[in-house]
């Protein structure tokens, strides 16, 4: 029921009772990102949904445009303190995961969930099909602004390891789980913990 109904009703409410600080937060860094390095303020790239449905994904622009896409060896996004793609402005975006703050959006627009598995690049539906079942796991439930692999570890594990964690979340959604996954998040960020990933591209 919690799944199915409820979840998506403490979704919605939520999204409406943050959507003025979303607005008046995007109204305050937006002249920062532009002055910083002019270009748009958002970076909307394909992600992922449930049921590997692709959407667009809102996110304020951390990065110089035309930015490389770095990756590590397993394919996840590189993090670091000393990346030159990101601006100065984009380095306390990152560090205070505000950057992420316009994808209550997404929640109201019923692409995203407050928690669930981080949002996956979209790759099309050939790459999909060649996932391990334990991949295509995570798909089956809406992406999230946190998830379990975001709260408990942000960037110090692999992709593979995130994925792992991501279908264990989908197999187990709980009420409860999704408050402990909150308060994990709210302490990850605040504690400033494994912002950066820890093992080499």
């Amino acid at each position: 029921m919690y799944v199915h109904f409820f979840k998506r009703v403490f979704d919605i409410i939520g999204a409406l009772m943050l959507l003025p600080f979303v607005l008046l937060e995007i109204a305050i860094m937006a002249p920062f990102i532009w002055i910083a390095d002019k270009g748009p303020v958002f970076y909307n790239a394909y992600r992922a949904g449930k049921g590997y449905k692709p959407f667009r994904m809102f996110k304020l622009r951390s990065m110089y445009v035309n930015s490389p896409n770095l990756k590590n060896a397993d394919g996840s996004t590189f993090n670091s303190d000393n990346d030159p793609r990101v601006t100065r402005v984009g380095r306390f975006l990152r560090k205070t995961s505000l950057d992420e703050v316009p994808q209550f959006l997404n929640i109201l627009l019923g692409n995203m969930s407050f928690i669930g598995p981080r949002p996956k690049l979209y790759e099309g539906e050939d790459v999909y099909i060649n996932f391990s079942d334990e991949y295509k796991k995570s798909f089956e439930v809406k992406p999230g602004v946190s998830g379990y692999a975001q709260a408990y570890y942000r960037n110090s594990i692999t992709q593979d390891e995130k994925f792992h964690w991501d279908a264990y979340y989908a197999d187990h959604v709980t009420f409860c789980m999704d408050i402990k996954i909150i308060v994990h998040t709210i302490w990850s960020v605040v504690a400033r913990k494994n912002i950066n990933t820890t093992y080499s591209c």
